[in-house]
């Protein structure tokens, strides 16, 4: 035994050792690649080379695909590419023709003595989103759904174009200057809150997003509480149901004073 070797299958404490490590390896190896991440996924897999490419953090290539659904429509419209930035003068007159049925809420002239929104002047990809939403059954409303359902590609469009050409005059405004609230002038980066005019402004208008100045305060008002409550779910990417959770009943009231308290944006006055 002196003369023997130290590594050597002869040898028992190099078989024992030999035997200790395969069997730490082996366990080690299916607590790691197989035991674990099942436990870990909660779900079975395909295989213990799935055990293993899921333990190493790689695709699993056996592993089904899920696709998450939402429970409710999504707006389908690129705003990018949803209008038309050349006017057509023949688009906007068929859109004076088709406005007329909608003149008993949002005016003749597009702005509203009825606490809907006014149209007069409002950005074409806006109006045209809405109709589509309001076609496709993402926003709904008892007046304006079945109405949209009726509009072809082409109705929508011209409206679009009629609605954006007209100049935008002052609707009802309160009596006094109103400050301007905080939420609207800085808004409320703690809590995710970029300021309105980031997006809603005459200046840094995010393409979708109407100009608030002249609004029905009732009406911006009961879109900020939709938002709130889910009610109303067309803002792409959530993004003003977001916003809208984040505030409080004071800042939304505020909010809505002050816009219908400004002239529209742009107005001319002698």
């Amino acid at each position: 035994m002196a003369d023997e070797p130290l590594i050597s299958f002869r040898n028992r404490w190099t078989v024992t050792s030999i035997a200790v490590v395969a069997a730490v390896f082996v366990v080690a190896a299916a607590l790691g690649f197989v035991i674990l991440p099942n436990l870990e996924a909660r779900e079975k897999v395909a295989g213990i080379w799935d055990s293993i490419c899921r333990a190493a953090g790689l695709p699993q290539r056996s592993a089904p695909v899920e696709t998450v659904t939402s429970d409710y429509k999504t707006s389908q419209v690129k705003l990018a590419t949803a209008v038309s930035l050349k006017r057509d003068q023949a688009a906007i007159g068929r859109g004076a023709t088709l406005a007329q049925q909608c003149a008993i809420c949002h005016g003749p002239t597009g702005v509203s003595r009825a606490d809907s929104p006014n149209l007069a002047g409002q950005y074409a990809s806006v109006i045209y989103k809405q109709l589509r939403d309001f076609k496709d059954g993402v926003r709904t409303n008892a007046v304006m759904s079945p109405f949209a359902a009726k509009l072809s590609e082409q109705d929508m469009q011209d409206l679009a174009a009629y609605y954006s050409y007209l100049p935008r005059l002052p609707s009802y405004h309160p009596a006094g200057e109103i400050p301007v609230p905080r939420i609207v002038a800085g808004g409320a980066p703690t809590r995710g809150i970029a300021p309105c005019g980031s997006c809603h402004g005459s200046i840094e208008n995010k393409l979708g997003s109407p100009w608030l100045e002249g609004q029905s305060e009732l009406y911006l008002k009961t879109q900020l509480l939709a938002f709130v409550s889910g009610l109303r779910r067309n803002d792409i990417s959530e993004q003003m149901r977001n916003v809208a959770r984040a505030m409080t009943l004071e800042e939304i009231d505020e909010a809505a004073k002050y816009y219908a308290s400004k002239p529209p944006p742009y107005l001319t006055t002698d």
